[in-house]
Formats: C-alpha cells, structure tokens, sequence
C-alpha cells in the first residue's frame, strides 16, 4: 500500500493553489466597493446590481448561451454517431480518412480553423452571426465529444444488444433501449464538454461572429483591453459560480445513474 510523502502532499498544495487562488482572489474582489480592482476599499454588492442593468453585457451572455446549447447538443448528436461508426463499423473503405477527417479539429490550431470557416462561409454567402458561430463550435467539439464517447463504447458488452435484439428488439430499439441508456454518462460528459468548450471559445468565434452575434468572451477580451472593472470582477465570479453549481451536480446524477446501472445488471445476472 501507497503511502502518502511530504513530496505528494506538498505538490498537490502547490498545484491547486496555483489553479485557484487567483479565482479566489477575483471573487473577492468582485465585492470590492471601489473601482480600482486592485485596492479593496470595503466590502459591496453594488457592481452585481450594475452588471444586472448593463446591456451589453446581458446581450453577449444570452447569445454565448444560445450558441453553446445549440453547438454541443449538435456536437453531442453527430459526435455520438461517428464514435458508434468508428467502434461499431468495423473496417471499411476509407475508415482511416473519416477517423482523420473526426479527430483532425483536435491537433488544428484554432487560428486556422476559425479562418477556414470564414472563407467557407463568405464562399457560400452565409451572413455571420448566430449560425455561423454555432456550425463552427458544432465543427470543433464534435470530435471531443467523439473521443469521449468511443472510450465508453470500446468497454460496453455487446451480448447486452444481443439479449434484446434475441428477445425481439430491432437494432434501433436494442440502441435506445439498452445501447443509449448505458453509455448515457459518456454522452452527458461528451455534452458538457462541448458546452465549456463553446463557453471557453474566443479565437474561433472572432473569425465567425458578425455585429449582431457578439459572444460574451468576445465582450469581455474586448472590455478588458480598456481595462478590468469591477463588473467583469463579477461576471466572472458568476461564470465560476455556474460552472461550479453544473459540475457538481452532473457528477452526483451520473454517479447515482451508474449505480443503479450497476445494480439493475446485478439482479439481472442473478435472475
């Protein structure tokens, strides 16, 4: 058995203080009652109550939230049928450019990604602006959501669609009914990626936003080159606040989902 050094303990510390003591420091200074973000003046809520009647900024969020939905619920579709093709598929001519053509957006620096799809889309005539940024994030992530739904997919038991499709299920039927519902956590996982992905994502949405689609990282790079505020202090503190909430419980309800996966394999074993 492992034992824990000073070594181990000492550079665990070191690591997560590097990681979040600087989130820590910008929530607090999110209640900061002056200005100047760098010198705490009193303790306030006032620049939240600001942020909330700031337009702009409210604009670029519903927007930034509006793309993320629609590009990884998208993603999340046509990342889930490439990995069932590239598991289930077998080999097949041109097997080796379609899993390059899938995994290709992973090694492709975003400056070039973000301006292909520019000249993609002034070729066709498609005005930039929502769709745009949504096909673009759809275009990145899916391969990220591939990656993290053929990993689960590799593992899964196949005489469980065999049983369903002896017991009378079709193949669509045995997918829905067994496939689906069993590698729902890498599904869920692959969504939630792709969302903090399309969250995350400047380079590739300056190349394919328009004036009326601008993105809440947009907006804040954009303010911050004036300066940081107080009301980017809170913005970000919210955005944390979010995530955090979402994370923590898309763990308790995946890991509540695998135990009585878990468990419902168990009594069917024993039946």
């Amino acid at each position: 058995m492992n034992k824990t050094s000073w070594f181990n303990v000492v550079s665990l510390t070191l690591g997560f203080a590097f990681l979040y003591i600087p989130m820590i420091i910008l929530i607090i200074f999110s209640f900061n009652e002056s200005k100047l973000v760098t010198v705490w003046a009193g303790f306030s809520t006032k620049w939240y109550g600001e942020l909330m009647q700031n337009e702009a900024f409210l604009n670029a969020a519903w927007v930034t939230i509006k793309v993320a939905v629609f590009s990884s619920t998208l993603a999340t579709v046509l990342g889930t049928m490439a990995a069932y093709v590239m598991v289930r598929g077998g080999r097949f001519r041109g097997r080796t450019l379609f899993s390059g053509m899938i995994y290709a957006p992973l090694v492709m620096p975003e400056v070039i990604t973000g301006l292909s799809l520019l000249l993609l889309f002034i070729g066709i005539g498609l005005d930039r602006g929502v769709l745009t940024i949504v096909l673009a994030h759809t275009t990145f992530s899916m391969c990220y959501v591939s990656v993290v739904v053929s990993s689960r997919l590799v593992t899964f038991d196949r005489s469980l669609e065999e049983a369903a499709l002896d017991l009378g299920c079709s193949p669509a039927q045995a997918f829905r009914l067994v496939t689906l519902p069993i590698i729902a956590p890498a599904v869920i996982s692959g969504w939630l990626l792709a969302f903090t992905l399309s969250l995350d994502d400047l380079v590739i949405a300056s190349f394919t936003t328009g004036p009326s689609a601008t993105t809440l990282p947009i907006k804040i790079f954009s303010a911050v080159r004036l300066g940081v505020s107080p009301e980017i202090n809170a913005l970000s503190t919210i955005m944390i606040a979010i995530v955090t909430f979402g994370v923590i419980t898309t763990s308790l309800v995946t890991k509540h989902q695998m135990v009585r996966q878990k468990r419902e394999e168990q009594e069917a074993v024993r039946s």
